[in-house]
């Protein structure tokens, strides 16, 4: 567990970051794209941050058309967790928003962003690519399901 002291110590006048991530769901398979950041390579849900001003609902829309060129449909807000790390040389902070939601229309992904992404493609969630974003691996752990909901 992290102490206060600690967080103190190693982020001096940090504040955390809030992200949208989006668990695009068609039939039982789950959009995950091979992302490349300084937090590692790892697969993970489309997203990013969110924009001063902006919904969640507005962020997801826009993350997924950003990296993918897809369309989103009947968005719902699933669960917010709090994310540490702690053992970089770079802490970061972040607050994950994470959206369920399904395409708007037949569509295929496009990897617009290849820069930060490897590309993507659809898993069956009980079968997951690895390794995962820890983020994503931690709800997991958790028990986090988007089809459960």
């Amino acid at each position: 567990m992290v102490n206060e002291t600690m967080v103190e110590a190693a982020t001096p006048g940090k504040v955390p970051k809030v992200v949208v991530v989006v668990c695009l769901l068609r039939g039982n398979k789950v959009l995950l794209g091979r992302r490349r950041s300084s937090l590692g390579d790892s697969m993970s849900l489309p997203g990013g941050h969110l924009e001063f001003g902006e919904s969640f609902d507005e962020c997801a829309t826009r993350e997924v058309k950003e990296e993918t060129g897809l369309d989103i449909d009947k968005l719902q807000c699933l669960t917010v967790t709090n994310n540490l790390f702690l053992d970089k040389a770079k802490p970061y902070h972040y607050v994950v928003i994470s959206i369920r939601a399904v395409l708007a229309d037949h569509q295929q992904p496009q990897n617009i962003e290849p820069d930060f992404c490897d590309g993507c493609g659809w898993y069956e969630w009980n079968i997951l690519p690895k390794p995962l974003f820890s983020p994503l691996e931690k709800a997991i752990q958790a028990g986090f399901n988007p089809f459960l909901f």
